[in-house]
């Protein structure tokens, strides 16, 4: 059987070209500054000092990249060690890292399960990792103990739903190929999912691409032979059981049962998560951020004092089609979500810059403090849901 580290020697993924750099900044959550403030420290993290970060199983580079330009784009200091176990991908991270001419990373070839020697780090980024692990509890307690008191983690892990037909194709090929290298595996796997019926799972499954885009991507989607997928309540239970909290999910949306059904009162937060995930059944991946238990959440300021930041999409474009009532779906995965912000909020969008509070943002509109109040919390229940407005102080 071909394990882990021979598969990413032969097909580092996800497949980058260093040449690349030069084009996109490829961005997702997790590691993204102003998120990771949001969820672990309250919008309120002092970013006069260094950001020590450990990217443990950093893979061809992706969130390290990532992370390293947008501190470095917003002036702040890092110090950030990349880990990984194989070597062929290590070599891609480091050229991408030279190509946008960034510092202050280390590169290290070896195991998450090490981690510990390493820190401590006041954030971990653990993306896409987790789940390839023999033990997923033994990888999150290392990284428990490469923590900084008041630090973080950002996750990604896979989820059970949204990747429907994934695993019987696994265990198919694991069960016919899995003797054979890396390459032949790859070749023949290929000829026989040729011949997979349109009516497979695979085949009617809208949320899964990799498989199209590259030979890294096909082998680890149907070919990875250590990969577990978590349903929420199961991840939540691991985090627990290995001393972490959960902080939050970046798309808290998807969990809430409301959009759904009547929720029982006498049911609880996570099976409600649980069972929105059920019937969602399009989530292919939990990302979001956890804290150690034994770290208290942050004391929020008044929502007035927070500076909020928006994602990609330009303030003022936003504020226009809100102003227009045209505000199109939300793309989340294969669905379309629906936002609803009232059009009088318009002017409070357009004020943000990422620089101002709440409050000089209602005060540079005609609106009065406390219908500028009212509308803000509209604002923010349509959109911090869906990972689309933070809270953070870093350009301030």
């Amino acid at each position: 059987m071909t394990d882990v580290r021979d598969q990413y020697e032969a097909f580092p993924y996800p497949a980058r070209d260093p040449a690349d750099e030069a084009k996109r900044l490829i961005k997702g959550s997790p590691s993204i500054p102003v998120e990771m403030d949001h969820h672990l420290w309250g919008g309120q993290r002092d970013w006069s000092q260094p950001l020590r970060v450990l990217v443990a199983g950093g893979g061809t580079g992706d969130g390290l990249v990532q992370l390293a330009q947008l501190l470095q784009d917003a002036g702040k200091p890092c110090q950030i060690t990349y880990l990984d176990l194989s070597t062929a991908s290590r070599k891609i991270a480091e050229a991408r890292i030279a190509a946008r001419k960034l510092s202050g990373v280390m590169f290290h070839t070896g195991s998450l399960l090490d981690a510990g020697e390493m820190g401590p780090f006041d954030y971990i980024d653990c993306c896409g990792v987790l789940h390839h692990l023999p033990d997923p509890a033994a990888g999150l307690r290392a990284l428990h103990g490469a923590l900084a008191p008041g630090g973080g983690l950002g996750f990604m892990v896979y989820a059970p739903y949204g990747r429907a037909g994934v695993y019987p194709l696994q265990a198919a090929f694991n069960t016919l190929y899995g003797h054979l290298p890396p390459k032949a595996r790859l070749k023949h796997a290929k000829a026989s999912f040729a011949q997979v019926p349109d009516a497979h799972a695979i085949r009617r499954n809208p949320n899964l691409g990799d498989h199209k885009q590259s030979d890294a991507g096909f082998y680890d989607l149907l070919v990875h032979s250590q990969d577990r997928a978590f349903a929420v309540g199961d991840w939540v239970e691991v985090l627990a059981d290995t001393g972490w909290s959960l902080a939050g999910f970046t798309r808290a949306g998807l969990y809430d049962l409301t959009a759904f059904a009547d929720v029982p009162a006498d049911m609880d937060a996570l099976t409600q998560m649980a069972v929105a995930e059920q019937l969602r059944g399009t989530i292919k991946t939990h990302v979001g951020y956890a804290r150690r238990a034994d770290d208290p959440a942050p004391a929020l300021p008044q929502l007035v004092a927070r500076i909020p930041h928006l994602g990609d999409a330009p303030p003022a474009a936003l504020a226009k089609a809100v102003a227009a009532d045209k505000l199109p779906p939300l793309r989340v995965g294969a669905e379309q979500i629906t936002v609803n912000i009232p059009t009088k909020a318009a002017p409070l969008i357009a004020g943000i810059n990422g620089q101002r509070t709440v409050a000089e943002i209602i005060t540079g509109t005609a609106l009065g403090s406390a219908e500028g109040e009212r509308l803000w919390g509209k604002l923010a229940a349509a959109l911090v849901p869906w990972g689309l407005l933070h809270y953070s102080a870093i350009l301030r």
